[in-house]
């Protein structure tokens, strides 16, 4: 264990933060939170329960009016504050990061934190930049403004596999329009979080505006969904949960928000420089040891250069190093939890009868053996209707299937319900300009896999969601629209119902 972070101590007041104070649950349950690199209890706290949620709700509904009111200006600068305040807290939320989550401490000091206070440092710039529009009407006797206001009280859920980053791309946005907001971390996964709303409060965001309530998804997340109070729903998780929240929030009539699960395809046509195209596979898929809905866990391989790929593929897998995730060499942490290996050896057992498992498919023996390790996987031979092929694994998983043309290719691609992301590889601008138009996701890179950008949207098609996070276009969805029209010349109105009542008016 890092002992640059104690998680018992930091959170011995309880591992809730409501109206600005860390809390102890009521749900009457505890909830351990393990490191999965040792199997370890590095925290255990009270969930919250449903009245935890109302508690926070309420919190919420009552800072909205004067956040609601502050200036672009205001929040902008709050927003600035925020992004240095977790800059100063970098190592910590790194560590907190790994410890909870089991990612190498070089993803979470390279990647994940820094990305979150660049979130922050662009939804500062935001807060001053929501659009309108005016407009003159009726032979210019009416100006009409389009005017974009908060929406209120916005309950948001986020998964466990990026738990920091995840509260910024829900709560940044949200805050920077004006919203006031609940967040519900997984259970499993709350510490930065937790250190997320501190350095907030600590940077003078007001209290009430951001709440944090760690509790299980049946009580907890479904009060949140449903609460009459709670204006907007956003959550990122699997799909057949989202299907569940897009129920719930149908009571109140809600705005809903989902980013939900992804089967990302990796298309690498025959002219695509190979050793390229073999360095961002590897990487695509083991990102976050697979537990990212957006990796390459689907590669389709022109044939004249499958075998070489797939050769290419087995021998760098080779080369990655598990290890403890504080250690500055490990390149792959162990998944979430024992349990989520085991669900992912699950389906790589269930694939040795009927497709090829080239390298991989075991936990790793000795010191490691004692976390929730699992080796880069390799499957060839799957048939497309597979199970290994349509569903969402979330492990360190590649299945590698071959085509001949182009056609058969992108239809493949777009071959399973999921439509989140998606990559590219050709030297051909014709032949990616193709692909970027045809293949159905949120996003299609070409010649790379995995990079984002605070300036770029995230967001899926079909049953990878809808709505986006990051970007100016995530900033819109936590607003509404409201039309204002002005009479410009005092005799309109009486001109207006004149036509409708005739003298009478």
């Amino acid at each position: 264990m890092d002992q640059r972070f104690d998680a018992t101590e930091r959170f011995a007041e309880g591992a809730q933060f409501i109206a600005g104070s860390l809390q102890n649950g009521t749900s009457g349950r505890t909830q351990d939170v393990v490191d999965p690199a040792t199997g370890e209890t590095v925290l255990r706290y009270e969930l919250a329960g449903t009245a935890d949620v109302d508690t926070a709700v309420a919190a919420a509904a009552r800072a909205f009016p004067g956040w609601a009111r502050a200036t672009p200006g205001e929040r902008s600068d709050t927003l600035h504050r925020f992004a240095a305040a977790l800059a100063e807290d970098a190592a910590e939320l790194a560590a907190a990061e790994s410890l909870n989550c089991g990612k190498p401490i070089k993803l979470s000091t390279e990647f994940d934190v820094p990305g979150t206070i660049d979130n922050a440092a662009f939804f500062a710039g935001a807060a001053r930049h929501l659009e309108g529009k005016a407009a003159g009407e009726y032979s210019g006797d009416h100006t009409s403004v389009i005017r974009r206001e908060p929406i209120g009280v916005v309950g948001s859920i986020a998964p466990w596999n990026y738990p920091l980053q995840m509260a910024a791309w829900k709560v940044l946005p949200a805050i920077a329009a004006g919203n006031t907001i609940v967040l519900k971390p997984a259970e499993i996964t709350p510490l930065t979080s937790l250190l997320f709303a501190r350095a907030a409060q600590r940077a003078g965001l007001p209290d009430g505006v951001l709440n944090i309530v760690s509790g299980a998804g049946r009580d907890a997340g479904e009060r949140l969904v449903g609460h009459p109070d709670v204006a907007m729903t956003s959550f990122t998780g699997s799909t057949a949960v989202g299907k569940r929240v897009a129920e719930l929030a149908t009571g109140t009539v809600k705005r809903i928000h989902l980013e939900l699960g992804g089967k990302a395809p990796f298309v690498v046509f025959d002219d695509a420089d190979l050793e390229a195209a073999v360095h961002g596979a590897v990487a695509g898929a083991l990102i976050n040891t697979g537990q990212d809905c957006t990796a390459a866990t689907r590669a389709y391989v022109q044939r004249p250069l499958y075998d070489a790929f797939v050769s290419g593929v087995a021998d760098l897998m080779a080369t990655v190093r598990l290890g403890d995730p504080f250690g500055p060499s490990t390149d792959l942490g162990p998944l979430i939890s024992h349990a989520q290996r085991d669900r992912v050896a699950a389906f790589v057992e269930r694939a040795r009868g009927y497709a090829t498992v080239v390298t991989g498919g075991a936990a790793p023996q000795g010191q490691l053996a004692k976390g929730a390790y699992y080796l880069p996987t390799l499957i060839t031979g799957a048939a497309q209707d597979s199970e290994v092929v349509q569903s969402e694994i979330f492990g360190p998983v590649l299945v590698v299937l071959p085509f001949d043309s182009d056609d058969e290719g992108l239809a493949l691609a777009n071959d399973t319900p999921y439509g989140l992301a998606a990559s590219a590889w050709s030297r051909d601008v014709y032949r990616t300009g193709r692909a970027t138009r045809e293949i159905n996701a949120g996003c299609v890179w070409v010649n790379d896999h995995i990079p984002i950008l605070s300036e770029m949207p995230h967001g899926g098609a079909k049953a990878s969601g809808f709505g986006k996070d990051m970007s100016a276009y995530s900033f819109e969805e936590y607003t509404q629209v409201k039309h204002v029209m002005y009479d410009n010349t005092g005799v309109a109105r009486k001109d207006w119902h004149r036509t409708i009542f005739g003298d009478r008016a």
